[in-house]
């Protein structure tokens, strides 16, 4: 039922790396205001149909955990689901479903959030059920017990007998030595093994207040209406202190690092990934615009370079990507990947060395001004289609306000992809593709073992 939302290129939707609304049509009408606990809430308007989707963010996700306590946060949303003051276990999604609403939840390392979609004259039923969970959540040990079992088994299919999420996890961990964002969202086994409700409770007392909180409404809604509704659910819900949570902060030269995997895997591959800034980290904002434009020059459909050169020019790669998240509370990573062309008698060497050449390229030669039109109005594109739905609005809005950037930059983002120069992406490759920030994973098929 309940998603973890992984630094991954398949990120929730396909929309939490890209946040940017349709710009093809007029800017929404966007409303901001605080109720006195705290609680922030974010309407914006779109009355193409009579659907509404809420969301509640809270401001903790894994990169908030320590050692010996990871997965706290994913676990903790699985319990919310599991009975509050008012209504017994599952009570509530029987309710949601039964008006024909679809929820669930996420939880990455940066944010835990909560979701309805439903017709517009039900969204009291929604936030009622939101704040109830949010005042009076009941954590029982038996629900517990239950769940982290579920959890476990979540853990072994999605991770530990998945070889690309094995690879990646293990990646991750090496690729950011400083911060909380070494540790998967789901949690580590031996941290699943021996959590307890009592930890939760905790977890949930210290994080789950309104003053950490930002709610989302988007759809057929006046500010109006929903301002009364959020004062009438949430107002009453007292503020609390939350734990000063600080951005998580990278090493900016950690020094180059390797890992050889050998995973239940039929090919080889590898993944390279530099240690970056994010928008809430980043000396100055376009060299991230500038990364997430280098991404698309490099993996941007069938005519970016990698598919162009090292694919199908040299026949060096079967497959290969980059990605980059510049919407994170911390620092970031930008990431390839590929799958040498065993058919041509390719290995991993020497996929690297080709994946290097490329790089080296973008440092030494600026991408014409030809290249970079087309690839930027790709780019725009791609997220006004994806920026077309509510949900997908409302998740761009949560996501930044809760990584510590303003819901407004989705208003701005088109003006600063446009900003972005050949010189930007030159020097933005030159300062940050080097091998001081570089990690490495070889992941390689099973070896044979004597018996």
């Amino acid at each position: 039922m309940h998603m973890i939302a992984q630094r991954t290129a398949a990120l929730l939707l396909g929309v939490l790396c890209t946040p940017l609304l349709a710009f093809a049509t007029e800017i929404q009408p966007t409303h901001e205001f605080s109720l006195d606990n705290g609680l922030k809430v974010i309407v914006r308007e779109d009355h193409r149909a009579p659907v509404v989707v809420s969301q509640l963010w809270y401001k903790v996700g894994s990169s908030y955990e320590t050692p010996g306590q990871t997965g706290l946060s994913h676990a903790l949303e699985h319990m919310m689901f599991k009975g509050s003051r008012k209504l017994g276990p599952g009570e509530a999604s029987r309710i949601l479903r039964e008006l024909g609403a679809e929820e669930n939840a996420f939880t990455s390392d940066d944010y835990t959030a909560y979701y309805q979609v439903l017709a517009r004259d039900r969204l009291a039923v929604a936030l009622e059920l939101e704040a109830d969970r949010l005042a009076s959540l009941k954590l029982p040990a038996d629900e517990f017990a239950k769940e982290i079992e579920v959890i476990k088994e979540e853990r072994r299919l999605r991770t530990d007998d998945k070889p690309s999420s094995l690879a990646y996890e293990r990646f991750k961990a090496m690729a950011y030595p400083a911060s909380g964002y070494h540790t998967p969202t789901i949690g580590w086994m031996a941290d699943l093994e021996r959590m307890t409700v009592e930890e939760l409770r905790a977890w949930y007392e210290a994080w789950y207040a309104p003053n950490n909180a930002t709610l989302v409404v988007v759809g057929d809604v006046s500010v109006a209406e929903v301002k009364i509704l959020a004062e009438r659910y949430f107002g009453a819900i007292p503020k609390r202190t939350v734990p000063t949570a600080k951005a998580p902060r990278e090493l900016a030269a950690p020094g180059e690092r390797r890992i050889t995997l050998h995973l239940k895997t039929q090919l080889p591959s590898l993944m390279m990934g530099f240690n970056v800034p994010g928008l809430a980290t980043a000396e100055q904002p376009r060299q991230v615009h500038a990364l997430r434009l280098a991404a698309a020059l490099l993996d941007g459909g069938y005519s970016a370079r990698l598919p162009t050169r090292l694919e199908r020019g040299e026949e060096l790669v079967s497959g290969a990507s980059a990605w980059y998240d510049g919407f994170s509370r911390g620092d970031s990573l930008f990431i390839l990947s590929a799958t040498p062309n065993v058919q041509t008698g390719k290995n991993l060497e020497q996929v690297e060395a080709g994946l290097w050449r490329e790089l080296e390229d973008l440092k030494n030669t600026p991408p014409s001004a030809e290249e970079l039109a087309r690839v930027r109005a790709q780019v725009i594109a791609g997220l006004v289609y994806e920026r077309d739905s509510i949900t997908s609005q409302a998740t761009a809005i949560g996501q930044l306000e809760t990584v510590g950037l303003s819901w407004k930059l989705i208003d701005q983002e088109l003006a600063e992809l446009e900003a972005v120069t050949p010189a930007d992406i030159q020097q933005a490759a030159s300062t940050f593709f080097t091998r001081d920030r570089l990690s490495v994973a070889h992941v390689l098929p099973e070896e044979k073992r004597n018996e």
